[in-house]
């Protein structure tokens, strides 16, 4: 996987006139076109805002009216509001929680007639549609705050500012493989027995329009050199290419191991679930003769104390496990509290020492912090040695609709 470092920009702006500004969108007028496709929002510019600390983004949010809107994709946020109001006196924090969709519809809405309410947003960008078609088009506006970013890998932000991650794996049952994950491979998921019968049940949501799963198949075909080599190390032999380029009215690479695989998966006996619950519910049914394997978000292993499932990770996949996908935290293009949005995410975000409060509705088994300075003891592995790598953003995006379109098709 091709990785970008870049550097943070060192803006020094004085705060003086700062609360007169409705926006630092104008810092994210770096497009791709104009720096050669490769901008990203963490390159483009950096916000004047971006060196201020708490106590001067506190003034200047209640010079503003002390008013800050949060449109969310997770309710875990609407527990923060009274947290936050109590850390700053005279700030009122109104909440939304709604699905991702609805934000970035929502954002588009008031981008589109000038009237923005919103403040922050927060969003899982798993394809860079969020990146792309919003942050680009200046809907969204970066916020990198220099003193917190010092704790976060530059992969982490590339295309935005991580609240945590997660990733989407495939669970095991422990009981019917008590010595451990029956496969290593993401090869063997798929893989018949001797009279061609598929050796396990597989239960996924629906790939073709379930966009975290379908990125990370894409990720394949970009890589898929990584996913040749993962197939001659599981079986000894070179992969054989059995799919038909020739159905399509754009170019599909020839003796692709990702598209061989995006083909084999399709032919596959698969059962669609929409709940990530039901989805681990099925592999914790299931049984050593009759076993299923299961692609869930890892949030859902929380279901092993909760609802006492034997269920697992499987980790350490070749070429890898899965990718990060990060709840990352924008500010709104021109939105009415630009200083309290920013106060409101790094607050959210653990503050200067990581002790704010803000991150501790999102510790659970699955969810991964990103500051190197916060200990994580929820996870029994990090989530590299889960066998996770940051995505591609930019390659996944240009490719993420033909590899839909050939599931679709292959899939129908």
């Amino acid at each position: 996987m091709k990785k970008r470092i870049f550097a943070l920009a060192m803006v020094l702006v004085m705060v003086a006139g700062l609360a007169a500004c409705g926006s630092s969108s104008d810092s994210s007028d770096t497009t791709a076109a104009e720096s050669g496709g490769d901008s990203t929002a963490e390159e483009s510019g950096g916000s004047e805002y971006d060196s201020l600390t708490d106590e001067e983004l506190y003034e200047l949010a209640l010079e503003e009216g002390g008013e800050i809107t949060v449109y969310a994709t997770t309710s875990k946020m609407l527990k923060a509001e009274e947290d936050f109001e109590a850390a700053y006196e005279g700030l009122d924090v109104t909440i939304m929680d709604l699905d991702q969709d609805e934000v970035l519809q929502k954002a588009q809405l008031e981008a589109d007639s000038g009237n923005i309410y919103g403040d922050v947003l927060q969003a899982k960008d798993t394809n860079g549609s969020v990146y792309y078609e919003y942050f680009e088009d200046g809907i969204l506006d970066e916020y990198f705050p220099e003193d917190i970013c010092e704790y976060i890998e530059d992969d982490l932000l590339v295309y935005g500012y991580p609240l945590y991650t997660g990733a989407v794996t495939w669970y095991y049952n422990t009981e019917a493989y008590p010595d451990g994950q029956p496969v290593s491979s993401w090869w063997e998921i798929i893989e018949k027995d001797e009279d061609g019968n598929q050796k396990y049940r597989l239960f996924t949501k629906e790939i073709g329009t379930e966009s975290t799963y379908l990125a990370l198949l894409t990720s394949f075909i970009i890589n898929a050199d990584e996913m040749e080599q993962a197939y001659k190390d599981v079986y000894g032999e070179d992969l054989e290419y059995t799919y038909d380029a020739s159905a399509f009215d754009f170019e599909v690479p020839e003796n692709n191991a990702g598209v061989e695989f995006l083909w084999r998966l399709s032919q596959a006996e698969m059962t669609f679930i929409g709940d990530g619950d039901e989805l681990v519910a099925a592999v914790n049914n299931s049984t050593a003769d009759d076993p299923a394997l299961a692609m869930a978000s890892a949030g859902k292993i929380t279901n092993v104390e909760e609802s006492g499932y034997t269920i697992a990770w499987l980790q350490n996949l070749t070429p890898y496990t899965s990718m990060y996908n990060t709840e990352n935290l924008y500010v709104v293009s021109n939105c009415p509290h630009p200083a309290g949005a920013r106060l409101f995410i790094r607050w959210i975000t653990g503050g200067t020492d990581a002790e704010s409060g803000g991150l501790e509705y999102f510790k659970k088994e699955g969810n991964w912090p990103v500051r190197s300075d916060v200990e994580d003891t929820w996870n029994p592995v990090t989530i590299e040695e889960l066998g996770c790598i940051a995505p591609d953003l930019e390659a996944i995006y240009e490719n993420y609709a033909y590899a839909q379109n050939m599931w679709t098709y292959w899939a129908g």
